[in-house]
Order: C-alpha cells, then sequence, then structure tokens
C-alpha cells in the first residue's frame, strides 16, 4: 500500500492538536485542505480515525494505534532537522582527524585552536598515528582526513595537499658547544651519539636515505617514540639530533641547547593534509579542511605526489 507521507505528517498535527484548523495554522495550510487531506488518509487505509465534533476531533481505536506510531517517528525526525540544522550552521558537529606527532606539535594544534575558537560546539577526535597508520586510517575511512608528514606513499584514490613546508636542524645539549663552530659532514656525525626516532618512522627512513644520498650511513645511538622526546634527551645531553626548527627555536633561544652545522643541506620537508576525494565529509570537517588549504601556499604543484622513500 502506498500512502503519501505528506498525510502521516497532517495527521499527526491533527491528533496532537485535535483541531484541524489549528494543524492548519501550524503547518501553513487552511483548514479545507487539512481536511481532504485526512479524508484521503482514511479511505486508503480503509479505516476511520477521526470522531468529529464542532469542538475539534478525538481519535478513534484505530487512530489511537496510527498516532503512537507515527508521534514516535514525527519526535526523531524532527530531532534529525534539529541537528542537521545546527550542523549546517557549525553549532554542533564532529570532525575525526589523524595526525603524526610531528604535524601535530608544529602545525595542526595551533589551527585546531582558532577552529575551536570560532566554532566551540564542534567536537574533535584526534589520533595520533605514524603517517602509514594515518594514511590507512583514511583508506578505512576511519577518520575524515589525515595531517601528516613528507616522506609519504599515497595510494591512489587519496589526495595529497601540501599545507605548509619546515625545516629540521641539527642541535645538541650544551656540550656540544665547542662543535657548534665547526661545519660538520654526516660521516663525521657517526663519531658522535646520535638520537633518531624509531625505524619504522617515515621520519627515520627520510634521514637513512639523507645519509645514504651523501655516502654516509645512518646510526643512531638512542631511539625515541617522539620529536617531543627527542628533545628531552638532547637536553638532557643524551646526544645530537635532527629537530624541526620551529619546535628547537624556544631551546635554542634560551641557550638549554646549541645549533650545529652540516656541510649538506637537509632536504625541505612538508605538513599535509590527505584525504579520500570520493568520500563526502560532514560540514564541520569540511570546513576545517577549507580553513587549512585556504592557508595553504598558493604555489603551483600544492597537491604532492609521494617521495621516493618506501612506507615502512
Amino acid at each position: 500500500m502506498y500512502v503519501d507521507w505528506e498525510y502521516y505528517k497532517i495527521f499527526y498535527y491533527v491528533a496532537k492538536y485535535q483541531n484541524f484548523t489549528k494543524a492548519a495554522r501550524v503547518l501553513g495550510n487552511n483548514q479545507p485542505n487539512i481536511t481532504h487531506s485526512m479524508n484521503r488518509l482514511e479511505s486508503q487505509l480503509n479505516c476511520v480515525l477521526f470522531i468529529r465534533s464542532n469542538r475539534g476531533v478525538t481519535l478513534t481505536p484505530e487512530g489511537e494505534l496510527l498516532y503512537s506510531r507515527i508521534a514516535s517517528a514525527a519526535v526523531q525526525i524532527q530531532d534529525a532537522e534539529e541537528e542537521l540544522s545546527a550542523s549546517a550552521t557549525l553549532e554542533h558537529g564532529a570532525i575525526s582527524i589523524s595526525a603524526t606527532e610531528t604535524a601535530l606539535n608544529i602545525y595542526l594544534a595551533e589551527k585546531l585552536r582558532a577552529f575551536h575558537t570560532d566554532y566551540p560546539g564542534i567536537r574533535l577526535r584526534i589520533s595520533n598515528h605514524s603517517t602509514p597508520q594515518a594514511l590507512q586510517a583514511v583508506k578505512n575511512g576511519e577518520v575524515d582526513f589525515a595531517i601528516i608528514t613528507t616522506p609519504a606513499e599515497v595510494e591512489s584514490g587519496l589526495k595529497m595537499v601540501e599545507l605548509k613546508p619546515f625545516y629540521e636542524v641539527l642541535v645538541g645539549g650544551r656540550t656540544f658547544t665547542a662543535l657548534a663552530s665547526q661545519n660538520l659532514s654526516l660521516k663525521e656525525l657517526n663519531n658522535y651519539p646520535l638520537i633518531s626516532l624509531s625505524d619504522e618512522s617515515m621520519t627515520r627512513a627520510f634521514y637513512r636515505q639523507f645519509f645514504l644520498d651523501h655516502g654516509a650511513v645512518l646510526k643512531p645511538d638512542t631511539e625515541a617514540a617522539t620529536t617531543d622526546q627527542m628533545l628531552t634527551l638532547v637536553k638532557s645531553e643524551l646526544g645530537i639530533a635532527f629537530l624541526p626548527q620551529s619546535m628547537a627555536q624556544d631551546a635554542l633561544a634560551r641557550g638549554e641547547i646549541v645549533q650545529l652545522h652540516l656541510q649538506e643541506i637537509i632536504p625541505q620537508r612538508s605538513i599535509c593534509l590527505v584525504y579520500d576525494h570520493h568520500r563526502p565529509l560532514n560540514t564541520a570537517a569540511r570546513k576545517f579542511q577549507q580553513m587549512l588549504t585556504k592557508a595553504a601556499p598558493k604555489t603551483p604543484g600544492t597537491q604532492i605526489t609521494a617521495g621516493p622513500f618506501p612506507a615502512n
């Protein structure tokens, strides 16, 4: 049986107010149209739903049964409409982001703070992943998008857009102050204790390749889980390390660590946005993504492809 859903909506309001005229006013309609629609509904359902009188209407047992079902659906529909309206105006909503620890520290945290200030009703769920894990989370649909650092291998179907370039510097504790006046080669770094991220990280892969390109071998003495840990270990005089310049600058300014100089130039890296362009985003996620890309470099080639490094 096909019944126009609009009839059920009208029935709900007539039953709620027990009056055709009041229902018509709420629906922005007129009483004759409402009466005609209810006559059609009763005809299609082959039962009487209302007992009409000069004072309004009352429901028959069949009408009571129908109203008990329709009322529940109507409330849920109204709730959904309110939620969608709130989402569209960014009063409510949620964003799920996978981020590498470096990307979170030197880029994403600041952007999230600005977005949360403008849209405090949006819930944020941030997952801390390695670059390969973050890319897999996007591919699996577990997050709206990922913010990662290069190098990265991006599969077909995913898009990667550069958001911000960044540079890294070689630093050591104050016990390495004498080295700060020298120009060291990568091969010479084997003479000093080196702190690095784990072998599974893309940062480790990046520096492994960087060393190999200059005829040197990367041999870390200490492995850390995060760049924050690396900075702490450098301050503790456990060795030297490559750190994002923006993470090291405060400690350098305070004299807690010193910058060491290389003969070789450390290649630029990038913070990138990765998303599945086949999967639509909700309003909140789309707004945040637009904010990120609007602030991205406006130079040719900001949509970049994978580097020559393996996804460990």
